[in-house]
């Protein structure tokens, strides 16, 4: 989960050789398909996790120093059937985790709250109203190579802060809960949120994410660059 307290020092970075990192498209296709054959029910012990206690209550959110919750946040997660019954229960109750009062997010996995599903929420700061989407069985389709390098937390990470560098802009295709998938492009720090929540579906949290960019090469734009969002083009 980002908490709500993010900060950005808005660093752009172009590595050398593409602006646009790119899957094929027979590719793409085979994997959805194999991501709907796939994706199930919640299990019986997930089911019992999702109804435990007062269920109009919020879940108690996973963290890194507890050796039991370790081994969620560090489990690759499955897609669910955007039909299963549970589904619209899981996503009030981590709703009310990413929105807890006395430390708000504008994103949460499923995973940082014990269910290791393909689901999140973040916030769209790229739509009027800036409203919390929840997003069934997410795909990074392509990610652009135009990075920005910004400060990141997690309540999944208690007390540390990290600088990292995510793509500037990706393309993504989610499920919503009639089935049907939609095809969006993300940019700026709502790019940022997804990559950070999406992160935690593969069993990644963001010093993780650190230390695998340490070696990274990226190369700073050319001194004097300007860059502009154009929010209509003719």
């Amino acid at each position: 989960m980002l908490p709500y307290s993010f900060q950005d020092a808005f660093v752009l970075f172009l590595p050398k050789k593409l602006a646009m990192r790119s899957t094929f498209p027979l590719i793409l296709i085979f994997l959805a398909v194999i991501g709907n054959l796939t994706a199930q029910n919640f299990s019986e012990t997930e089911k019992q996790i999702l109804i435990a206690g007062d269920t109009t209550t919020m879940f108690r959110v996973l963290i890194n120093t507890n050796d039991l919750d370790t081994g969620v946040l560090g489990t690759v997660s499955r897609d669910i059937d955007p039909n299963d019954p549970l589904l619209p229960l899981l996503s009030r109750r981590m709703y009310l985790s990413m929105r807890d009062t006395a430390n708000p997010g504008v994103g949460i996995a499923a995973p940082q709250v014990g269910i290791n599903r393909n689901v999140l929420w973040i916030q769209r700061f790229d739509k009027s109203g800036s409203p919390f989407e929840f997003l069934i069985n997410p795909r990074v389709l392509k990610a652009s190579l135009l990075s920005r390098k910004g400060g990141e937390g997690c309540l999944s990470v208690p007390d540390e802060r990290g600088e990292l560098m995510r793509s500037y802009a990706i393309l993504i295709k989610y499920q919503s809960f009639d089935g049907e998938w939609n095809t969006e492009m993300l940019e700026d720090f709502s790019a940022v949120i997804f990559q950070h929540e999406y992160d935690h579906l593969q069993g990644i949290l963001f010093p993780d994410r650190m230390r695998m960019q340490q070696n990274e090469l990226a190369l700073p734009l050319p001194e004097g660059v300007q860059l502009f969002i154009r929010p209509t083009l003719n």
